[in-house]
């Protein structure tokens, strides 16, 4: 493997400025970072899906500055590394076929709040004692399907590099 460029994988988790009350606390955003720049700057290119579950979600990779200097950075963990050749493109035709975390809540006109939907139709939502199905947003998104997806595709190595 001598000659092959790799670059670092990182999950990040970045501080939210408010909780969902319907999630047990404290949430984070997460994220996959893949650290491109090695001159000290620290930035790449980060992997999630972002919006809100009354809306729904969508998947984005962006270029992203050097984490270590955002001040919502809560955790970096080194999760493995990935070929420099091509990695880009190749990730986001694995992450793009998932399907981000879709509406979950709607506003309940009765208790005149937003809250989870027990069924979208008709739209029935959860009364107190319902067995309610766990919400996903971007956490469970990363760690339960983007990760493992990536790992199983080959794009992310775990041993050292």
């Amino acid at each position: 493997m001598s000659g092959t460029l790799w670059y670092p994988v990182y999950k990040l988790k970045l501080t939210l400025t408010i909780q969902d009350p319907d999630m047990p606390s404290p949430r984070y955003h997460t994220v996959v970072f893949v650290q491109t720049n090695e001159d000290g700057k620290g930035g790449g290119v980060k992997f999630h899906v972002t919006g809100d579950i009354v809306t729904g979600m969508h998947y984005e990779s962006t270029p992203y500055d050097n984490p270590d200097m955002e001040p919502t950075l809560f955790s970096k963990e080194l999760i493995g590394s990935t070929k420099a050749a091509d990695f880009l493109p190749q990730w986001d035709a694995v992450l793009e076929t998932l399907q981000p975390p879709p509406k979950q809540k709607a506003f309940n006109t009765k208790t005149m709040r937003t809250e989870p939907v027990k069924s979208w139709d008709p739209l029935t939502f959860y009364l107190p004692g319902d067995k309610r199905q766990p919400l996903i947003k971007c956490t469970e998104w990363i760690e339960e399907q983007a990760i493992p997806i990536l790992m199983k595709n080959g794009l992310i190595a775990t041993e050292a590099k």
